[in-house]
């Protein structure tokens, strides 16, 4: 048992079985609203691959961060035995569920840095880097 003698009273208990799972999962619910600053840190963490392919595997897109010319065609497989999407955080790009095995391509004809995510595991994240 746990001892909370602030906000609650004096003799407050809560079990630590109900103060723990709250503890940790705390910074999850916050987590998922913070696209774009997590997408940054990926593409400054990883240096860009010169690669007009991205693999889906083991819930990730490998490389993270590629860069292109413009009127390159990108395209991405899904090697995951789940679904994943490939969508561009302002919804300029979005990709169907792609199940194992499945591609997905678009071209990137502007040059810019294109931060995207899976809809469906949004810890997924990935960088497009399109040159002039």
């Amino acid at each position: 048992m746990t001892y909370f003698s602030a906000r609650w009273g004096r003799h407050a208990l809560l079990p630590v079985g109900l103060v723990l799972p709250i503890f940790l999962a705390a910074p999850v619910f916050g987590a998922e609203a913070g696209h774009d600053h997590r997408m940054m840190e990926t593409a400054q963490a990883t240096a860009p691959v010169a690669t007009d392919a991205v693999k889906i595997d083991n819930f990730s897109f490998e490389p993270a961060a590629i860069v292109v010319k413009a009127g390159t065609t990108v395209t991405w497989t899904n090697a995951d035995d789940i679904p994943h999407t490939v969508v561009q955080n302002d919804k300029q790009f979005k990709s169907p569920p792609l199940d194992t095995d499945d591609h997905w391509s678009f071209i990137f004809t502007t040059p810019g840095e294109y931060y995207y995510f899976c809809s469906l595991h949004s810890r997924m994240v990935g960088t497009v880097i399109v040159q002039p």
